[in-house]
């Protein structure tokens, strides 16, 4: 990818928060003598899912704004969990967002030499020691939160003895769990993660990028300040739980300040958490692992892939970050409001187009069996420069089956026995017949048109109909299959109060079935988005969609019926 001055995020709507007031404070000071490095790191161990997006861009979004710089770093110091398909996949996933780290995609383990020469020093100066307890034995001396820990009896080994047995570690003399390295700090701590945190494990296992030439890998915490630090990074962001491990991550930079070019600021926000979702990788992977799902890009997942398999667009999930804003408090979304989003941002770029999920006949008795005509629908109602479609119109249409009902309710002004409704875009036409099968289930329906009343003609008489219902010419019509995605979760807070998430698990949130679109839709491009008048958003599907054979996704439906859905 080329490299850029000032990065390529997509522009949206700016507001203030925390992180800016910081930013500002500085470039105002000059503390980094207006530098604004930034950096998002994700570990290469899964897909990236909704709440990876805030971080995305947040950090590639502050770098734009400020004409800095944002790097794309991958966190590969657990080679036992990674792939490169992961590594593909978030790279996708950041781009599809619309940000580009031009010549700034780095890794963890291109510090792998520095980082072990950095853990030498740190012995060295008596700031690191080998220990050989079992990893049991280290989390019983830890102490708790109330108690101190204990000093390991391996603490105050000496300098000499420290170095040569992790110069061992690191030929591969001893077998995993053997020996790890840790930061002599302090065990009576408040902090527990100042407690001789674990710096160095051995592993004897193959990585993606370095292969054998390692069998000991540093740990994250110890990895990341440095990482940071070699990058320059001026403004590390990352969400509130790693706020317990600053002290940490000064502190390993503290000791390393006369070989680190700088010392970033760590700066903490508040995570996304979204309802009817989940947000645990380990979550995540079990609802893949057991089937519950049809991979990582199911689109009821809120993984990155998943939501756009769903339809939704780069556009509406940046309007959502902006619009949730960043702050210091946990606090939970609503999937209303990313629903909504999309939504809006839909609304103003999908075309219209017919489709009739669920089929009934209707025949026109006094329309001649060998006639067809075009009627003219608008590609946008409020977009009159994307002109006009044609849609065929014959003697034998489908419509839905609930714009028709036997015996309606006060109030209805669909079709039923001896009303008149308006075929959108043609003519006014009257029930006059019902036909049904042994069953006494409503096969078809007869009617009769008014040959003076077709829409958007000179000669149209000006009678109007309450009703207004949609349909198709069956002559015409596009077989399709209809994906109806709705939540995954029937709950809003899966797994609350300790029970099993998947116990919230909503039965409905996926219905597949055939149905019909407007003839022009058997092009459909994959990811091509449409309202589906009266029906809600949907997108052709990006993986099984093919010309001749669409299928289309729902996306979200033109307004929150999630409350009918779930019996609210």
């Amino acid at each position: 990818m080329k490299d850029k001055s000032a990065m390529n995020s997509p522009a949206t709507p700016v507001s203030s928060n925390f992180i800016r007031s910081i930013i500002e404070e500085d470039n105002h000071t000059g503390k980094w003598g207006g530098r604004v490095e930034t950096r998002f790191p994700p570990e290469p161990n899964g897909y990236l899912h909704i709440g990876h997006a805030k971080s995305i861009c947040l950090n590639f979004g502050l770098a734009h704004d400020y004409r800095g710089t944002c790097h794309l770093r991958f966190d590969d110091t657990n080679p036992e969990k990674e792939a490169q398909e992961y590594v593909d996949s978030i790279c996708d996933s950041v781009v599809w967002l619309g940000f580009d780290w031009g010549q700034h995609q780095y890794y963890s383990s291109d510090y792998f030499d520095q980082l072990y020469a950095f853990a030498e020093y740190l012995i060295s100066q008596k700031k690191a020691y080998v220990d050989s307890l079992t990893g049991e034995a280290i989390r019983e001396q830890r102490g708790t939160l109330t108690s101190p820990g204990e000093n390991s009896p391996y603490r105050d080994r000496p300098v000499a003895e420290n170095i040569d047995l992790f110069r061992r570690m690191r030929a591969g003399e001893f077998p995993d769990g053997a020996h790890v390295l840790r930061a002599k700090i302090d065990m009576a701590a408040p902090n527990m993660n100042m407690r001789d945190p674990v710096i160095y494990r051995i592993r004897h296992i193959h990585h993606q990028r370095t292969g054998n030439k390692w069998c000991i890998y540093p740990m994250y915490d110890y990895t990341h300040c440095i990482s940071d630090a070699l990058e320059n990074i001026t403004h590390s962001l990352c969400t509130l739980e790693f706020e317990d491990h600053r002290p940490l991550y000064d502190w390993i930079l503290d000791q390393l300040k006369e070989k680190v070019p700088c010392h970033p600021q760590q700066i903490e926000f508040a995570r996304l958490n979204l309802t009817y979702t989940v947000m645990s990788k380990r979550k995540l992977i079990e609802l893949v692992d057991g089937g519950y799902v049809d991979g990582w890009d199911d689109p009821r997942l809120n993984t990155l892939v998943g939501v756009r398999r769903r339809g939704y667009t780069p556009e509406s999930i940046r309007l959502f970050i902006e619009r949730i804003g960043v702050s210091k408090a946990d606090s939970w979304i609503d999937m209303g409001v990313l629903e909504d989003c999309l939504r809006e941002d839909l609304n103003a770029c999908a075309p219209r187009r017919i489709a009739i999920l669920k089929p009934l006949k209707l025949i026109i008795d006094n329309y001649p069996d060998d006639q067809e005509e075009a009627c003219d629908a608008p590609n946008h109602p409020q977009k009159p420069e994307w002109e006009k479609r044609t849609v065929p119109l014959s003697k034998i249409l489908y419509i839905e089956q609930d714009d028709f009902m036997e015996t309606p309710p006060k109030g209805y002004f669909r079709l039923a026995p001896g009303t008149e409704v308006r075929l959108r875009y043609a003519y006014i036409i009257k029930c006059v017949q019902v036909v049904k099968n042994a069953a006494g289930e409503i096969e078809a329906v007869h009617c009769i048109y008014d040959p003076e009343t077709k829409s958007g003609t000179a000669g149209a008489t000006a009678r109007k109909v309450k009703g207004n219902i949609h349909w198709l010419s069956a002559r015409h019509a596009q077989s399709a299959e209809i994906r109806l995605y709705d939540r995954l979760f029937a709950d809003p807070y899966p797994g609350a109060g300790n029970q099993d998430y998947k116990a919230s698990l909503n039965p409905d949130s996926k219905e597949t079935i055939s149905a019909y679109v407007e003839p022009s839709l058997s092009a459909a491009e994959p990811e091509q988005r449409f309202q589906f008048e009266r029906n809600g958003y949907f997108v052709a599907d990006r993986i099984d969609s093919r010309p001749g054979k669409p299928v289309f996704n729902r996306a979200v439906t033109l307004r929150d019926s999630w409350g009918k859905v779930a019996g609210v």
